[in-house]
């Protein structure tokens, strides 16, 4: 007969291995909706263009996505935590996101591309709130920088994936029809392990290790303080776009060169969201202050150097890139009640994306005006991150210490 001790230990063994299979479900239907959709992103700019819509079409309904998308998630977010049917909202979510993408390849005209388009960042906005929230119950015990790390990881291989399956439908095909058709592919994998992952786990807040404390108010400053330097990376975060659109103009990195340059920094992203989530569960918020005075490097290497150093400058970015979509992340459910943090990864999610949409408008405005001056900006922007994130660390560790 075991004693009391070994059992318990037993029965965390087993509750570490449930959390553990439910966070890795949900990174297989991250993986497979990343190679959906960001395979067909790879390739909606000239898709635009071969309809007949003009630059102007294209960066607008590039941006204006992308602005609606994280706007929506505000309101998905609080309708979550509302009705309390995180499943239902995110099954939605994932079917309107993947499902979009292979109906491009009917698309006959630029103005019906340009509403799936819109309706691919709708979609995403709509399930991405209650995913986290769910992802925080089951990462609360393995540690919310590791859990969170190891889903972007498994996002980013889709991530990287997608691009490259779509250069060889349009390498072996020709036309862009046979390749949106070919990602229906991933697309149905992604919801059907969805599915099986909504019948194993029909409510992942029981994975959570615990009591969970209801919310009777507003957010605390602390959170308020956190979203404040989480905005201040991304007014200062240089979007690729205008990094690509920099080496082709310099003729620092040539156009079959700029593909590879991306896929590293995806690859790097996946990378430093496993590296630095585990440092996360260890130092807690002085990890993102550490990222961000290293990613802040990446605007003079890609914008001044050389091939050589715009190389080191996107692995750096990508760094950078896989610590706001991992860690950033896993921050926010250590500063709100677990009732409610559907509603906060709307807010966090609609914060970020407003902030960076206009932090990327104003730098492409500074980039025409001078280089330098773009360059100033975003490191300045990102370096006045690192105090607010050693403040809130410290806030955050006198919190749980009373």
């Amino acid at each position: 007969m075991k004693s009391p001790e070994e059992q318990a230990e037993l029965n965390r063994a087993a509750w570490h291995k449930n959390a553990l299979r439910f966070v890795v479900l949900l990174g297989v239907v991250s993986l497979l909706a990343d190679t959906t959709y960001e395979g067909a992103r790879s390739i909606t700019g000239p898709f635009l263009a071969a309809l007949g819509a003009s630059g102007t079409v294209v960066g607008i309904v590039a941006g204006f996505g992308e602005l609606v998308g994280y706007g929506l998630r505000l309101v998905s977010g609080v309708i979550s935590d509302r009705t309390r049917r995180y499943w239902t909202i995110t099954l939605v979510g994932y079917c309107v996101n993947l499902l979009a993408v292979p109906l491009l390849a009917l698309a006959g005209r630029w103005e019906v591309a340009a509403a799936l388009m819109i309706a691919e960042r709708m979609g995403k906005a709509l399930r991405n709130p209650p995913r986290d929230a769910m992802l925080s119950h089951a990462t609360s015990e393995m540690g919310r920088g590791w859990g969170f790390g190891l889903h972007e990881a498994m996002d980013q291989t889709g991530a990287v994936a997608g691009p490259l399956i779509v250069a060889v439908v349009l390498h072996t095909h020709d036309g862009f029809q046979t390749a949106f058709a070919v990602l229906l592919i991933p697309a149905l994998l992604a919801l059907a392990v969805l599915v099986v992952s909504r019948s194993l786990y029909p409510r992942p807040q029981d994975l959570e290790v615990g009591p969970r404390h209801l919310g009777t108010g507003g957010f605390s400053g602390l959170f308020w303080l956190y979203l404040g330097a989480v905005a201040l990376v991304a007014a200062g975060y240089v979007d690729f776009p205008l990094i690509a659109f920099h080496f082709q103009k310099s003729s620092v990195v040539s156009h079959a060169w700029i593909p590879v340059f991306y896929a590293v920094a995806m690859g790097a992203d996946g990378l430093a969201a496993l590296v630095f989530g585990r440092i996360f569960d260890r130092i807690g918020l002085a990890t993102l202050a550490l990222v961000s005075l290293v990613s802040a490097l990446f605007a003079p290497l890609t914008f001044l150097g050389g091939f050589a150093a715009a190389l080191i400058g996107m692995v750096l970015w990508g760094i950078g890139m896989g610590a706001q979509e991992s860690i950033m992340r896993a921050a926010v459910a250590d500063m709100v009640s677990s009732d409610r943090r559907a509603t906060a990864y709307g807010i966090f999610n609609a914060g970020y994306g407003v902030v960076w949409f206009l932090g990327s408008a104003l730098m492409g405005i500074l980039y025409d005006v001078s280089p330098p001056l773009l360059i100033a900006f975003s490191v300045l922007t990102q370096v006045s991150s690192v105090p607010l994130f050693w403040i809130a660390g410290r806030k955050l560790r006198m919190t749980r210490e009373a």
